[in-house]
């Protein structure tokens, strides 16, 4: 399988070479050239395998000449096993026809944990085989961040930087990430918001002079296709446990760079019987005007209780505008350039096209903390501030009854106190045993400028193989 970018621009690339390359050259997003299919009779062969298994069968054609199958399999399964639920991704049922899908029983609490603890084994693979070393640079709202340095903090092959907002993630979500002491793992606090910092590592992958030929940079991000990969599995996952192929579902997801629900989409292309997708958004709600109204314009940055959707350009969004202009790359290319000047819309029929599968929902922290509180008192069941914006839109947007909805549960609530205080339940959110003293763990981060060249100048000063 060969890999083409969004833009037109850019060679095309096999698997391995777009795990390491990450954004391309010209700028634009990695999509395979074809996706697999599914018919009815396939989906059921894979009816009733445990999720290690099911994402191997889901995840080698897009790997398979790259990798071996016996050690891909190997990868997928160390992988799964780290996670603190035998079903891996379980689902909770909260009323008829609806669940939530638990995707934090991974080391770090959070939906990244199914890409990104495989990515760290993916790079070490091939970087062993190619004998290189590289630096891997990633912006994080909150989440992504903890779960790259979980994924890679014991790789010889790779120097970790992350980009955090300086004050604007969760005590939690920090600690998680600057209590990992190890040497290839630098965290960095950015007097910023996500978009700052999300900026900067576009612009780094765009020139990587600043670290003068000795290394090359790797995205952690979901503008990684082999995020995007692994998160395809857990909605057939969930189709299959749910009454698949021969009954559709419907998705709610809390969405802020738009990686989660785009893996949906594909899965919906892939064969899979999915109803709707509905885009949950915060009150960062450039996604929600574009799906219910046409309006795509990038608006000012708030922060809010769901600090991992605290995002206002969403890059996986392009990889959408790529199949709904037909995968011709000029038009993609002219949209993105019209809206660096305001606000732009798609034709009415491709719109449409695209209300044909996805709805969407903007919820404030107001009623985010009102959802808690109502979920809880009908089951006792506790959501994070993320989930109950995707459980409020599932509710909202709901087309049909009948159709199972499941909103994606993509953090655990004790990454987020604050959330769980304001909405008055009468418990607290506890973390799991593996994290009990991570309050009492010594943490080491460096806070920088908003700028560029600061930030370039601390990484080639800071990475392992720096001075060779």
């Amino acid at each position: 399988m060969r890999y083409i970018s969004t833009r037109g621009q850019a060679p095309a690339l096999s698997f391995e070479d777009v795990l390491l390359q990450g954004l391309a050259t010209d700028g634009g997003l990695y999509v395979p050239e074809t996706l697999p299919r599914y018919t009815p009779e396939d989906l059921m062969a894979l009816r009733g395998l445990p999720y290690d298994e099911l994402a191997c069968r889901v995840m080698y054609p897009f790997v398979e000449e790259s990798i071996a199958e016996d050690d891909f399999r190997a990868m997928v399964r160390e992988t799964y096993a780290g996670f603190a639920h035998r079903a891996v991704a379980p689902l909770v049922q909260l009323d008829a026809n609806e669940w939530v899908m638990e995707l934090f029983r991974g080391p770090t609490l959070a939906f990244k944990d199914f890409a990104l603890q495989l990515l760290g084994r993916l790079l070490d693979h091939v970087l062993e085989k190619r004998g290189q070393h590289v630096v891997i640079l990633g912006a994080t709202s909150g989440d992504t961040g903890s779960a790259a340095i979980e994924g890679c903090r014991h790789s010889k092959h790779v120097d970790i930087f992350i980009l955090h907002p300086h004050g604007r993630v969760s005590e939690v979500q920090r600690r998680q990430m600057t209590t990992v002491l190890s040497d290839n793992v630098h965290n960095i606090a950015v007097d910023g918001n996500f978009d700052d910092c999300q900026k900067m590592v576009k612009a780094s992958f765009a020139d990587q002079s600043f670290l003068e030929g000795k290394t090359s940079l790797v995205a952690v991000n979901s503008i990684n296709w082999a995020r995007i990969m692994a998160q395809i599995v857990y909605y057939i996952y969930a189709s299959l446990a749910l009454g698949g192929p021969h009954r559709s579902l419907a998705f709610s997801v809390p969405t802020g760079n738009f990686g989660d629900i785009f893996a949906g989409y594909l899965a919906r292309q892939m064969g899979v019987p999915v109803q709707q997708l509905v885009v949950a958004t915060n009150q960062n709600d450039i996604l929600h005007r574009f799906i219910s109204g046409n309006h795509y314009e990038t608006g000012k940055l708030q922060h809010t209780l769901s600090p991992s959707m605290d995002i206002t350009i969403s890059s996986n969004f392009e990889r959408l505008l790529f199949d709904l202009y037909g995968r011709h790359p000029e038009s993609v290319v002219q949209f993105l350039k019209n809206a660096e000047h305001g606000a732009v819309s798609l034709e009415k029929d491709r719109w449409q096209s695209a209300r044909g599968l996805f709805d969407s929902l903007s919820v404030n922290d107001e009623r985010t903390c009102e959802v808690i509180a109502e979920v809880y008192g009908e089951t006792e069941y506790l959501l994070d501030p993320h989930t109950a914006i995707g459980v409020e839109a599932a509710r909202r947007c709901r087309r049909d009854a009948t159709v199972p909805m499941v909103t994606m549960g993509t953090a655990h609530p004790a990454k987020f106190p604050d959330a769980v205080t304001r909405s008055g339940v009468p418990r607290e959110a506890a973390l799991p045993e593996h994290l009990s003293d991570l309050m009492e763990r010594e943490e080491r981060f460096t806070v920088l400028d908003n700028d560029l060249a600061t930030i370039q100048q601390y990484m080639a000063r800071n990475w392992r193989h720096a001075d060779s």
